[in-house]
């Protein structure tokens, strides 16, 4: 496998040239693909501990998955992921296990996909003591706990996230999500979905809020992961405005990214620190301490990936907002943006849901539902009734597309029926069955 940054060499002339970069990702709708990921804590079945890289804990995984078709993934000669076809496992800074799905035509592939990837985890953990919870944030585990996984770039990730945001490194430890990747047809098709997309995340943020716990307590919130992100580094997260700006499109938003602040580059297989700099800057007079390196292709493929908007727009669009979750809410997420996004009525609709919205009033959403959740009041409703709502368009798009797939939104409509979420249920088992043992939610979460 190529290494990052060095598989394209191609150097960089121009705004435009990178514009394109993005605008090659349009594809006609018979094309357009579904791509599900996934993140998960790992933990020790018999003290629920935090598993380290090694001994017997996040590599001996990967290894056992080799065993079973997957082709590793090395740095500095250490499994760090896994390939397969068009699937990839990779790990987290804390040893959160990831799977980035392939791109499935429908959502019942999803599914299957899904399925089987955690029997392969179970059948590799059981002898190894090990258990895998997708939770929104570790419910028990301080930071200090975590353990940091061998990957170079998350050296340099690691010293910079505490001058930018008080939780970077706990975003990086200690929190898990889920989301979806979905395609565009041209770039005016991208810039509808793009705002669509970030308009709502707030409130799928509050429909998957699943981290009600923290250090073995509760703490007061429906999503800590949710309040993580807004306090992780404020040059690369959130709600950009530009998205809303008349005439944004591929070159508008390939000028954003221009000016946020890198994190690396890798040349000859080593990650070189790039933190003083922004890719414009890069740009223009290479990195400081480094002559004759001049930016390519490579480099802003890398660096794309280091923009955590809540939708980021690399070739395709990745919903960034919902914690992890039950299987089947995994599968919901993929469901709900499948469904609002993937059939012009719907998205249609959903559009017309958010016309009128202001960049600020989404920003203040956004702060308010890691503590609100779905009843957040919003212009003159509640989070709730705008999920009902959004939820319903979504049902109506899958329905459009004859595949069957609505059946996966249920979970979603019992939530809104109900009110409560997976957050609210953990905090009402803790309150009862648990008798104020949040340590239960590992084996009760566990996959």
């Amino acid at each position: 496998m190529s290494n990052p940054g060095e598989a394209d060499l191609t150097p960089i002339t121009s705004v435009r040239q990178l514009a394109e970069w993005f605008a090659q990702g349009s594809k006609p709708r018979a094309a357009w693909r579904i791509g599900t990921e996934h993140e998960k804590f790992g933990f020790r079945r018999d003290d629920l501990s935090p598993p380290p890289y090694e001994p017997g804990g996040i590599r001996a995984m990967l290894e056992g998955l080799e065993r079973l078709g997957w082709e590793p993934i090395l740095d500095r000669g250490k499994p760090i992921g896994l390939k397969r076809g068009n699937a990839s496992v990779s790990l987290e800074p804390g040893g959160q296990f990831e799977l980035s799905g392939a791109p499935l035509e429908d959502l019942h592939g999803t599914e299957a996909e899904l399925a089987d990837h955690l029997r392969e985890v179970r059948e590799v953990a059981a002898p190894l003591g090990l258990g895998f919870a997708p939770l929104g944030f570790h419910p028990l585990a301080t930071r200090d706990a975590m353990p940091w996984m061998p990957k170079g770039r998350y050296a340099i990730m690691r010293q910079y996230m505490p001058r930018v945001g008080a939780m970077g490194l706990d975003m990086m430890l200690r929190t898990c999500t889920v989301q979806v990747n979905l395609d565009f047809g041209d770039e005016a098709d991208m810039v509808e979905k793009l705002r669509v997309s970030l308009a709502l995340q707030p409130l799928a943020t509050a429909l998957f809020a699943n981290s009600p716990f923290r250090e073995g307590r509760p703490n007061g919130l429906r999503t800590l992961r949710g309040r993580v992100w807004t306090e992780t580094d404020p040059d690369r997260t959130g709600i950009p405005p530009v998205v809303f700006e008349p005439g944004f499109g591929f070159e508008r938003f390939a000028e954003h990214v221009l000016d946020v602040p890198m994190y690396f580059i890798m040349r000859q297989g080593q990650w070189i620190d790039a933190t003083g700099s922004t890719f414009r800057q890069f740009m223009a007079r290479g990195l400081p301490g480094h002559p004759g390196i001049g930016a390519t292709m490579g480099d802003w493929a890398d660096h794309v990936t280091t923009v955590f908007t809540d939708v980021r727009l690399k070739r395709f669009l990745e919903m960034r907002g919902a914690d992890a979750g039950s299987p089947e809410m995994m599968v919901a997420l993929s469901a709900f943006w499948t469904g609002l996004l993937y059939d012009d009525a719907a998205q249609k609709a959903a559009a017309a849901l958010v016309r009128g919205w202001e960049v600020a009033e989404m920003q203040a959403l956004r702060v308010a539902v890691p503590e609100g959740g779905l009843a957040t009041p919003f212009r003159g409703a509640t989070v709730r009734e705008l999920a009902h709502v959004a939820v319903a368009i979504a049902r109506d798009g899958l329905r459009a597309r004859g595949l069957g797939e609505e059946r996966h939104l249920a979970p979603l409509e019992r939530i809104v029926e109900s009110g409560e979420t997976q957050a609210d249920r953990w905090l009402r088992l803790h309150a009862t069955e648990w008798g104020g043992d949040v340590s239960r939610i590992m084996a009760a979460a566990a996959v």
